[in-house]
Parts: C-alpha cells; sequence; structure tokens
C-alpha cells in the first residue's frame, strides 16, 4: 500500500527513529512540484526533499547557488499542495543560515509555517550555531555532510570527500556535533562506503546516504536523475530506473509527427455539437446574418 492512501498516516520523525532502530531502510527522494510529489507519494517513498536542486534539475542553473529562499517556498508551497503522506523537508538554499542563527531560525520556520516538518542544511561544526538556534525553536533538523553542493568552490568541484585520514577522522567527529545540537537525521553524500558505515554504526540517528554506499540507514536520489529524465552522463551513484528523457522525448516527437499528419485530435479527441446547434452552425456563412434562434 502506498502512502497515497487515504487511511495511512502521515509519516513522522519518530518512525524514522523507529526505523533505524528496526533495521528498516529509509528511502528518500526529491519532489519540485505537485505531479512529482505524487509520483513519490504514489511510490511509496518515506521522505521527501524540496531539493535546492531545484535549481539544476528544473531552473537550469549550473549549481545550486543562484536559489533562494522565495524559489524554495514557491516549489515547497507546490509539494505541500499534493499533501503527501511521506514526511515532507525543506533544504535551505545558499546564505539562508550562514549569517546569523536570528536569519536561520526565521528561514527555517518560514519553511514551516508553508508546511514542511523540518528542513536540511549542509555543513559540519562550523554551523552548530545555526543548527541549536533551530532546534531551540522546535524545527528539525537534517544534518549534510560529506559533498555539500553549496561549497562547491570552497571544494574545487563535485568530488568525493573524506578520502583523507584527517578528512575522514573531521567528518566522524562532525556527525557527533550534528547529533549531539539535536539532528533528527545526517545526510551523507559523496564519501566513500566504509566510512559511511562507521558514521552510521557510531550514530543512534539515522543517516541518508546519497554517493555513500550501501550500509547507511536509508538511500536519497533526485527524481529526475533515478527516472533518468535528464540528458548527459548521470553521476556514478545514480542508478537509471527508466530513461525518462528518451521515452518522454519519443512520446512527444510522436505527438508532433501526428500534429503534421493532421492525424490528431481525431474524432475521439474532439467535441462534437448537438445535431439542433449544428444545423445553425452550418447554417451560417460570412455575408449573411446569424439565423435566429
Amino acid at each position: 500500500m502506498s502512502h497515497a492512501s487515504e487511511s495511512s498516516p502521515r509519516l513522522t520523525l519518530p518512525d524514522l527513529a523507529a526505523f533505524k532502530q528496526q533495521g528498516r531502510a529509509i528511502v528518500m527522494t526529491t519532489a519540485y512540484d505537485a505531479p512529482t510529489a505524487w509520483i513519490a507519494d504514489a511510490a511509496g517513498v518515506d521522505m521527501i526533499l524540496v531539493g535546492d536542486s531545484v535549481g539544476n534539475v528544473c531552473l537550469g542553473f549550473e549549481n545550486t547557488l543562484p536559489v533562494t529562499m522565495a524559489m524554495m517556498r514557491h516549489h515547497l508551497e507546490a509539494v505541500v499542495r499534493a499533501r503527501p503522506k511521506a514526511l515532507l523537508l525543506a533544504d535551505m538554499p545558499y546564505l539562508s543560515y550562514h549569517l546569523s542563527p536570528e536569519d536561520t531560525v526565521r528561514n527555517g520556520g518560514a519553511f514551516l509555517q508553508a508546511g514542511a516538518q523540518g528542513v536540511k542544511l549542509e555543513g559540519g561544526a562550523v554551523r552548530l550555531p545555526m543548527i541549536r538556534a533551530l532546534v531551540q525553536a522546535e524545527i528539525p533538523v537534517l544534518g549534510h555532510l560529506g559533498l555539500t553542493p553549496q561549497s562547491i568552490h570552497a571544494m574545487g568541484g563535485y568530488k568525493v570527500q573524506g578520502k583523507e585520514a584527517k578528512a575522514a577522522l573531521t567528518l566522524l567527529d562532525d556527525a557527533q556535533r550534528l547529533q549531539d545540537a539535536g539532528c533528527f537525521g545526517v545526510l551523507l553524500e559523496g564519501i566513500p562506503a566504509q566510512l559511511a558505515a562507521k558514521v552510521t554504526a557510531s550514530l543512534e540517528i539515522p543517516t541518508i546516504g546519497i554517493g555513500a554506499g550501501p550500509h547507511c540507514s536509508g538511500q536519497v536520489l533526485v527524481f529526475h536523475d533515478l527516472l533518468g529524465m535528464l540528458p548527459g552522463q548521470a553521476p556514478k551513484f545514480v542508478r537509471k530506473y527508466m530513461n525518462g528523457f528518451e521515452l518522454m522525448t519519443d512520446a512527444m516527437s510522436r505527438w508532433a509527427k501526428d500534429v503534421r499528419a493532421k492525424r490528431f485530435p481525431d474524432a475521439q479527441e474532439s467535441y462534437i455539437l448537438p445535431e439542433a446547434t449544428g444545423k445553425f452552425v452550418s447554417a451560417w456563412t460570412p455575408t449573411q446574418e446569424p439565423p435566429e434562434v
């Protein structure tokens, strides 16, 4: 049974904590509007993230840095209208949590007021004051360590993180600090599988992996990546479950051919006038007054 069933309750944070204890894998994907939320929810995912990846996959940006609070709010509200049963999180975009705890709480609170159940933000120890402020304001937080896309320039590109001993130990320490600060979970992106396994084993809270191997408490993939909706080469950690770009291009191409060959629309896709009205319409010509009804 999918989460879209009217009888199924909405997933909560205690449910996720229970999944970790039970060893039940958590399934998470992204959504950016009502249709993507309907699909994700009908598939029975546990968590939906309105990600700042909207910048890459929907808005045409090269990275997530241009995404604003206004853009995120717009897409979050569209997903909320779909009324998903999955637990719903919103990504805090660049500069929405970097300046002060007060700004962070104001922005995170705006997402909860719009219908999110929690927020995600990137970074380790440097973000602890912001995370603590959010938690104190009753705003649930999913941390994000490893490859953090908002730090693309500081990292020198999209590179696997935690490969050197010092970086690996720092990441392990940061994960503990995020847990101690009150995060309900930690997303691990672009790190070696062994390191992700160690982080997962060391924490009481769940870990969600993306490019972090099979030993996390759950997995997330971007909606458009797992459905193959984007042209070009996907990252190594993506498994395409359909070639959406090719399938949708083919469907639209066939429609265009039918239009040009005047095979679309046919009688099945057309509306027909009632017989009496049809007589009046047939009788009218541009040089005559319309017939009296």
